[in-house]
């Protein structure tokens, strides 16, 4: 199972670790860099050409990306090539912000009614916590 495979975030640590790598996700120079080291590797100068961003700028970016273990980069010369060090977890993300998932609107019956739900699957112990998300069916509005 991957690193947020589980999805009972309960431990401080892990929700403060997931946090940190969404907010490396949280800017649209970021996004834009990541979107183009999927294509492949790519040294600052490069990045230069392809983004409304100086050489610093792209800089500072990159390092909060690098803290974050999502690209790292090999010295070519005076150059340094970046590249994805978690190409998966990135293309996976980058396809999962650009869905255009609908938005759902819920009645307070309709959320009563869940609560109730979970309410009875608890007192029967199926579910041992509310910190366990549960993928809920979409409601036509």
């Amino acid at each position: 199972m991957s690193e947020w495979g589980d999805t009972d975030m309960a431990d401080s640590s892990d929700s403060r670790a997931a946090a940190e790598l969404l907010k490396a996700f949280s800017h649209p120079t970021r996004l834009a860099i990541l979107q183009e080291l999927l294509e492949g590797p790519k040294c600052v100068t490069d990045m230069e050409e392809l983004l409304p961003a100086r050489q610093a700028n792209i800089s500072q970016h990159l390092a909060v990306l690098r803290h974050s273990h999502l690209v790292d980069y090999a010295q070519d010369g005076s150059l340094r090539c970046y590249y994805l060090s978690r190409p998966q977890l990135v293309q996976d993300m980058l396809a999962l912000v650009g869905r255009d998932d609908p938005v759902m609107k819920r009645t307070p019956a309709e959320i009563q009614a869940d609560k109730d739900r979970l309410a009875k699957a608890k007192a029967r112990g199926e579910v041992t916590s509310t910190k366990t998300s549960a993928r809920r069916k979409k409601v036509p509005s």
